[in-house]
């Protein structure tokens, strides 16, 4: 960890201690999956403007499953309006393509909520993390900076920030089987495709 670290930079910790994502009492939500984004469904979710084909190259992202979507809604009609309608996203900035890689190599595709702490988090040994999370209406925003322990800064910084002002720059999503289908579009309301089938 650096100890050196100036006012406003992010506070890494070693990926067994840092917080993970938090359920409170909707404990139902761990049993939904989450799956990784594609570059482009990345951008489409940040809504960055101007992109190119894979403008954060150590970004790995993982988003709601059709079925996770889908299930939600049922859930929260099943309970008259108790289930949450909540969902997370998470995000994970690496330091380096190479970390990328060779993370990615041993990650599943495909993960259910419930898992995620223990297995994408947790499971970095060697790994320090930053942790930010964001509230945008019905979807939670967990980015995560990764770096390998006893590394001094953060080599992607401005990939960083990039991200983090971009979900800072949302608006809130009303509704997200409508933010995963047309991510400009903030509710059903409109007549659009609601699958997300790619």
């Amino acid at each position: 960890m650096a100890g050196q670290q100036q006012r406003g930079d992010p506070v890494f910790q070693p990926a067994s201690s840092v917080k993970g994502l938090r359920f409170g009492g909707q404990l139902m939500i761990k049993n939904f999956k989450v799956r990784r984004a594609t570059a482009l469904e990345f951008i489409r979710l940040l809504c960055v403007p101007d992109a190119g084909s894979s403008p954060f190259p150590t970004v790995a992202a993982f988003i709601p499953t059709n079925f996770t979507i889908l299930a939600q809604h049922a859930w929260h009609t099943l309970t008259l309006g108790l289930g949450t309608k909540k969902s997370k996203v998470v995000i994970f900035v690496f330091e380096s393509e190479q970390l990328k890689s060779v993370v990615e190599r041993v990650w599943p595709w495909e993960i259910s909520l419930g898992e995620v702490n223990k297995k994408l988090i947790r499971g970095l040994p060697g790994c320090e993390m930053a942790r930010f999370k964001f509230r945008k209406g019905c979807i939670t925003f967990y980015v995560y900076a990764v770096r390998r322990q006893g590394s001094i800064g953060f080599a992607r910084a401005e990939d960083l920030k990039a991200v983090l002002q971009s979900v800072v720059a949302l608006k809130d999503f009303m509704d997200h089987t409508a933010m995963l289908a047309t991510p400009n579009q903030r509710t059903i309301s409109y007549s659009a495709p609601m699958a997300v089938a790619h």
